[in-house]
């Protein structure tokens, strides 16, 4: 690794500039040093979720001490998990629903992700979304796995986010997308080698079926955008994260279970 934040490969300072794009954490960002960075920091997507999911587990842990049911306390979770990014990645779930499935051509389908009102194929997605993630995670709680469950899932669901960003041309030229830019493949090697070196540690073989689930499901947003924005947004990209960690978890209550 260079000495230099700005021409490393990685750098400390990506952590921080991670967490305060994916979450809503007072996290203190050198704004300059990011900007520098650029799509660079994305490799450390899966380290700002993993940090995410230690609040949530934490959490979850007291609630069971006081003797909450796994129902419960996967509700709990998932309402962490949410409050903390601002719910920005359902809010891309939502908008990608309303708009790849709302419009005739490309150009209305990003004018209706857009838009900051909410249609059926948005309320639908959100509903059976939580739906899947809450029972998933209930059954895994209930075996036991709640810290490797939410710190896996969490690593991955966001890991997942970069190679999307990495091989899809941005669909427009403004949004949050554009303005941090597309990660070289190499970086995008980087998160998925965090995110393939977390499950084996958490999970052991069985992280390979996860980490199959998970790279089928975020191929599918990704060629699901392709074939209807013929690129990525923070929408794709938030919804690609929905989607990867209820195939996780969906994979995880299977097979620990």
């Amino acid at each position: 690794m260079q000495k230099d934040d700005q021409t490393a490969f990685v750098a400390i300072s990506d952590i921080p500039a991670a967490l305060g794009l994916l979450s809503r954490l007072p996290v203190p960002v050198d704004f300059d040093a990011a900007r520098a960075r650029g799509p660079k920091a994305a490799w450390a997507y899966p380290v700002a979720g993993a940090a995410l999911a230690l609040i949530a587990a934490g959490i979850a842990q007291i609630a069971l001490w006081f003797g909450l049911s796994a129902p419960l306390v996967a509700a709990l979770a998932l309402a962490v998990l949410i409050v903390t990014t601002g719910a920005m990645h359902e809010d891309g779930l939502a908008d990608c629903a309303d708009g790849l499935w709302g419009g005739w051509d490309a150009a209305r389908r990003l004018e209706i992700m857009k838009d900051s009102h909410i249609g059926v194929y948005g309320v639908l997605a959100l509903i059976l979304g939580l739906l899947l993630r809450w029972q998933a995670l209930t059954l895994v709680i209930g075996s036991g796995y709640l810290w490797p469950a939410l710190i896996a899932t969490a690593i991955i669901s966001r890991a997942m986010m970069v190679p999307v960003m990495a091989r899809l041309p941005h669909a427009r030229t403004t949004g949050l997308s554009h303005s941090v830019g597309r990660p070289s493949v190499a970086t995008a090697r980087v998160a998925e080698g965090i995110a393939a070196l977390a499950a084996i540690i958490l999970f052991g073989w069985v992280g390979l079926a996860v980490l199959l689930a998970a790279l089928l499901a975020a191929t599918a947003c990704a060629l699901i955008a392709k074939a209807k924005i013929n690129g990525q947004t923070g929408d794709v990209l938030g919804a690609t994260q929905n989607v990867t960690e209820v195939a996780v978890l969906m994979t995880l209550a299977t097979l620990v279970t």
